[in-house]
Protein backbone atom coordinates (compact mmCIF):
# COMPACT_ATOMS: atom_id res chain seq x y z
CA UNK A 1 0.00 0.00 0.00
CA UNK A 2 1.34 3.35 -0.76
CA UNK A 3 2.06 5.76 2.05
CA UNK A 4 -0.47 8.41 1.02
CA UNK A 5 -3.17 6.01 2.68
CA UNK A 6 -1.04 6.97 6.00
CA UNK A 7 -3.15 10.70 5.88
CA UNK A 8 -6.12 8.57 6.28
CA UNK A 9 -5.34 7.85 9.79
CA UNK A 10 -7.21 10.30 12.23
CA UNK A 11 -8.04 8.13 14.88
CA UNK A 12 -7.41 9.04 18.16
CA UNK A 13 -5.03 7.36 19.59
CA UNK A 14 -3.12 10.63 20.98
CA UNK A 15 -4.33 13.92 20.48
CA UNK A 16 -1.51 16.78 19.47
CA UNK A 17 -3.80 19.95 20.32
CA UNK A 18 -4.58 21.59 16.70
CA UNK A 19 -7.42 19.44 16.70
CA UNK A 20 -6.28 16.32 14.62
CA UNK A 21 -5.96 13.11 16.29
CA UNK A 22 -2.73 10.84 14.87
CA UNK A 23 -3.24 7.06 14.56
CA UNK A 24 0.78 6.13 15.29
CA UNK A 25 -0.01 2.50 14.05
CA UNK A 26 -1.28 3.55 10.83
CA UNK A 27 2.19 5.29 10.28
CA UNK A 28 3.57 1.74 9.68
CA UNK A 29 1.27 1.19 6.55
CA UNK A 30 4.11 3.39 5.13
CA UNK A 31 6.43 -0.14 4.79
CA UNK A 32 3.63 -1.65 2.30
CA UNK A 33 5.59 0.68 0.17
CA UNK A 34 9.20 -0.74 1.10
CA UNK A 35 7.57 -4.22 0.96
CA UNK A 36 6.28 -3.68 -2.40
CA UNK A 37 9.28 -2.47 -3.61
CA UNK A 38 11.33 -5.47 -2.21
CA UNK A 39 8.52 -7.40 -3.83
CA UNK A 40 8.88 -5.99 -7.80
CA UNK A 41 12.51 -5.56 -7.18
CA UNK A 42 12.92 -9.99 -6.06
CA UNK A 43 10.57 -10.69 -9.25
CA UNK A 44 12.10 -8.15 -12.23
CA UNK A 45 15.66 -7.40 -11.13
CA UNK A 46 18.36 -9.99 -11.37
CA UNK A 47 20.87 -7.70 -9.42
CA UNK A 48 18.85 -7.64 -6.58
CA UNK A 49 18.96 -11.26 -5.11
CA UNK A 50 22.87 -10.88 -5.23
CA UNK A 51 22.85 -7.57 -3.24
CA UNK A 52 23.74 -7.55 0.38
CA UNK A 53 21.04 -7.11 3.29
CA UNK A 54 21.74 -4.28 3.79
CA UNK A 55 21.94 -3.05 0.21
CA UNK A 56 18.81 -4.43 0.21
CA UNK A 57 17.46 -2.52 2.72
CA UNK A 58 18.72 0.61 0.98
CA UNK A 59 17.02 -0.51 -1.96
CA UNK A 60 13.90 -0.97 -0.41
CA UNK A 61 13.96 2.43 1.20
CA UNK A 62 14.34 4.80 -1.56
CA UNK A 63 12.14 2.99 -3.56
CA UNK A 64 9.44 3.70 -0.93
CA UNK A 65 11.28 7.53 -1.15
CA UNK A 66 10.79 7.96 -4.71
CA UNK A 67 7.10 7.50 -4.54
CA UNK A 68 7.01 10.06 -1.81
CA UNK A 69 8.65 12.66 -3.80
CA UNK A 70 6.82 11.72 -7.20
CA UNK A 71 3.57 12.35 -5.16
CA UNK A 72 4.31 15.49 -3.03
CA UNK A 73 6.10 16.76 -6.19
CA UNK A 74 3.23 16.79 -7.99
CA UNK A 75 0.64 17.95 -5.21
CA UNK A 76 2.54 20.68 -3.83
CA UNK A 77 3.52 21.85 -7.54
CA UNK A 78 -0.30 21.92 -8.39
CA UNK A 79 -1.18 23.60 -4.56
CA UNK A 80 1.01 26.31 -5.08
CA UNK A 81 1.02 27.58 -8.93
CA UNK A 82 -2.14 25.90 -10.34
CA UNK A 83 -4.59 25.77 -7.55
CA UNK A 84 -4.97 29.09 -6.92
CA UNK A 85 -5.44 28.30 -3.31
CA UNK A 86 -2.75 30.64 -2.48
CA UNK A 87 -3.34 33.57 -5.00
CA UNK A 88 -2.94 36.65 -4.33
CA UNK A 89 -6.18 37.45 -5.88
CA UNK A 90 -7.98 35.39 -3.06
CA UNK A 91 -9.55 37.39 0.31
CA UNK A 92 -7.41 36.76 3.09
CA UNK A 93 -3.83 36.53 4.07
CA UNK A 94 -1.92 34.00 2.44
CA UNK A 95 -0.67 32.61 5.41
CA UNK A 96 -3.39 31.05 7.01
CA UNK A 97 -5.15 29.70 3.96
CA UNK A 98 -5.75 25.48 3.80
CA UNK A 99 -7.82 22.91 2.63
CA UNK A 100 -8.94 19.59 3.10
CA UNK A 101 -7.26 18.67 0.12
CA UNK A 102 -3.80 20.53 1.09
CA UNK A 103 -3.93 19.07 4.95
CA UNK A 104 -4.19 15.39 3.74
CA UNK A 105 -1.04 16.04 1.54
CA UNK A 106 0.81 17.32 3.92
CA UNK A 107 -0.67 14.63 6.05
CA UNK A 108 1.61 12.19 3.77
CA UNK A 109 4.53 13.79 4.29
CA UNK A 110 4.08 13.22 7.83
CA UNK A 111 3.65 9.77 7.63
CA UNK A 112 6.92 9.97 5.51
CA UNK A 113 9.59 11.48 7.44
CA UNK A 114 8.40 9.64 10.60
CA UNK A 115 9.20 6.30 8.96
CA UNK A 116 12.18 7.71 7.04
CA UNK A 117 13.53 9.70 10.32
CA UNK A 118 12.63 6.41 12.40
CA UNK A 119 14.65 4.16 9.71
CA UNK A 120 17.63 6.42 9.52
CA UNK A 121 18.24 6.38 13.26
CA UNK A 122 17.49 2.83 13.93
CA UNK A 123 20.30 1.80 11.21
CA UNK A 124 22.24 5.05 11.97
CA UNK A 125 24.42 5.90 9.63
CA UNK A 126 23.97 3.37 7.24
CA UNK A 127 21.21 5.04 5.54
CA UNK A 128 22.56 8.75 5.59
CA UNK A 129 24.45 10.77 8.35
CA UNK A 130 23.80 13.57 10.47
CA UNK A 131 23.01 15.84 7.78
CA UNK A 132 19.80 13.65 6.96
CA UNK A 133 18.63 13.75 10.50
CA UNK A 134 18.62 17.20 10.71
CA UNK A 135 16.87 17.57 7.15
CA UNK A 136 13.93 15.07 8.27
CA UNK A 137 13.19 16.38 11.53
CA UNK A 138 13.39 19.92 10.56
CA UNK A 139 11.03 18.97 7.25
CA UNK A 140 9.18 16.82 9.78
CA UNK A 141 8.69 19.86 12.35
CA UNK A 142 7.85 22.34 9.57
CA UNK A 143 5.55 19.78 8.28
CA UNK A 144 3.53 18.83 10.76
CA UNK A 145 2.84 22.24 11.99
CA UNK A 146 1.78 23.63 8.94
CA UNK A 147 -0.78 20.53 8.64
CA UNK A 148 -1.99 21.06 12.19
CA UNK A 149 -2.24 24.83 12.85
CA UNK A 150 -2.92 25.33 9.15
CA UNK A 151 -0.67 28.28 9.33
CA UNK A 152 2.29 28.93 6.71
CA UNK A 153 1.33 25.90 4.16
CA UNK A 154 2.36 27.97 1.03
CA UNK A 155 5.88 27.77 2.58
CA UNK A 156 5.87 24.30 3.67
CA UNK A 157 4.88 23.24 0.10
CA UNK A 158 7.59 25.24 -1.76
CA UNK A 159 10.29 23.44 0.34
CA UNK A 160 8.50 20.43 -0.18
CA UNK A 161 8.77 20.88 -3.98
CA UNK A 162 12.68 20.47 -3.41
CA UNK A 163 11.74 16.79 -3.05
CA UNK A 164 11.93 16.85 -6.90
CA UNK A 165 15.44 15.76 -6.54
CA UNK A 166 15.12 12.75 -4.73
CA UNK A 167 13.78 10.09 -8.01
CA UNK A 168 17.50 11.09 -9.87
CA UNK A 169 19.14 10.93 -6.37
CA UNK A 170 17.90 7.77 -5.83
CA UNK A 171 18.36 6.26 -9.44
CA UNK A 172 21.84 6.91 -9.66
CA UNK A 173 22.13 4.90 -6.69
CA UNK A 174 20.74 2.56 -8.53
CA UNK A 175 22.41 2.46 -11.37
CA UNK A 176 25.83 2.35 -9.33
CA UNK A 177 24.23 -0.87 -7.16
CA UNK A 178 23.95 -2.09 -10.80
CA UNK A 179 26.98 -1.65 -11.80
CA UNK A 180 26.30 0.99 -14.38
CA UNK A 181 28.74 3.62 -13.24
CA UNK A 182 30.16 4.20 -17.35
CA UNK A 183 26.52 3.36 -18.93
CA UNK A 184 25.59 6.60 -20.77
CA UNK A 185 22.23 6.44 -18.56
CA UNK A 186 24.61 7.19 -15.43
CA UNK A 187 26.44 10.40 -16.99
CA UNK A 188 22.86 11.63 -18.20
CA UNK A 189 21.36 10.82 -14.46
CA UNK A 190 24.37 13.46 -13.42
CA UNK A 191 23.58 15.92 -15.52
CA UNK A 192 19.58 15.69 -14.73
CA UNK A 193 20.49 16.12 -11.15
CA UNK A 194 22.61 19.19 -11.64
CA UNK A 195 19.47 20.58 -13.04
CA UNK A 196 16.87 19.88 -10.91
CA UNK A 197 18.73 20.64 -8.01
CA UNK A 198 19.69 23.99 -9.40
CA UNK A 199 15.73 25.05 -10.52
CA UNK A 200 14.27 22.86 -7.09
CA UNK A 201 16.62 23.42 -4.28
CA UNK A 202 18.32 26.55 -5.08
CA UNK A 203 16.31 29.17 -7.77
CA UNK A 204 13.10 27.97 -6.19
CA UNK A 205 14.19 28.72 -2.28
CA UNK A 206 15.12 32.15 -3.97
CA UNK A 207 11.86 32.69 -5.27
CA UNK A 208 10.38 31.11 -1.72
CA UNK A 209 13.15 34.21 0.09
CA UNK A 210 11.25 36.32 -2.05
CA UNK A 211 7.84 34.97 -1.21
CA UNK A 212 8.71 35.52 2.38
CA UNK A 213 9.52 38.80 2.01
CA UNK A 214 6.09 40.04 -0.10
CA UNK A 215 4.46 38.56 2.78
CA UNK A 216 6.41 39.52 5.60
CA UNK A 217 3.75 41.74 7.34
CA UNK A 218 1.66 38.47 7.31
CA UNK A 219 3.92 35.98 8.51
CA UNK A 220 4.28 38.63 11.64
CA UNK A 221 0.45 37.60 12.09
CA UNK A 222 1.15 33.79 12.54
CA UNK A 223 1.94 32.33 15.88
CA UNK A 224 5.32 33.17 17.38
CA UNK A 225 6.26 29.28 16.62
CA UNK A 226 5.35 29.47 13.54
CA UNK A 227 7.03 32.55 12.78
CA UNK A 228 10.03 31.07 13.66
CA UNK A 229 9.59 28.28 11.84
CA UNK A 230 9.36 30.05 8.56
CA UNK A 231 12.36 32.67 9.64
CA UNK A 232 14.52 29.73 10.27
CA UNK A 233 13.99 26.70 8.38
CA UNK A 234 14.09 27.34 4.90
CA UNK A 235 17.41 29.40 5.57
CA UNK A 236 18.87 26.20 6.95
CA UNK A 237 17.48 24.12 4.54
CA UNK A 238 19.13 26.25 1.30
CA UNK A 239 22.15 26.52 3.51
CA UNK A 240 22.01 22.41 3.36
CA UNK A 241 20.86 22.47 -0.36
CA UNK A 242 23.95 24.35 -1.54
CA UNK A 243 26.53 22.27 0.38
CA UNK A 244 24.86 19.40 -1.09
CA UNK A 245 24.78 21.17 -4.81
CA UNK A 246 28.41 22.10 -4.65
CA UNK A 247 29.39 18.35 -3.71
CA UNK A 248 26.93 17.75 -6.97
CA UNK A 249 28.73 19.81 -8.97
CA UNK A 250 32.44 18.07 -7.90
CA UNK A 251 30.68 14.99 -9.00
CA UNK A 252 29.68 16.26 -12.10
CA UNK A 253 32.59 17.83 -13.30
CA UNK A 254 34.70 14.51 -12.30
CA UNK A 255 32.39 12.22 -14.37
CA UNK A 256 32.64 15.00 -17.57
CA UNK A 257 36.86 14.88 -17.24
CA UNK A 258 36.74 10.54 -16.94
CA UNK A 259 34.57 10.93 -20.01
CA UNK A 260 36.42 13.40 -22.20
Amino acid sequence: MCPVFVAWGRFPVFDVGFGYGLDASLILVVFHTYDFTRFISSFYFKRYASLSKMQKIEWNNRGMSTVHAVFITFMSSYLVFFSGLFSDQQDGPVTFRSSSLSNFTLGVSVGYFITDLAMILWLYPSLGGMEYVVHHILSLISVMYAMLSEEGQLYAYMSLISEATTPGINLRWFLDVAGMKRSKAYLFNGVAMFVTWLVARIILFMYLFYQIFLHYDQIKQMETFGYLLVSVAPTVLFVMNLMWFSKILRGLKKTLAKRH
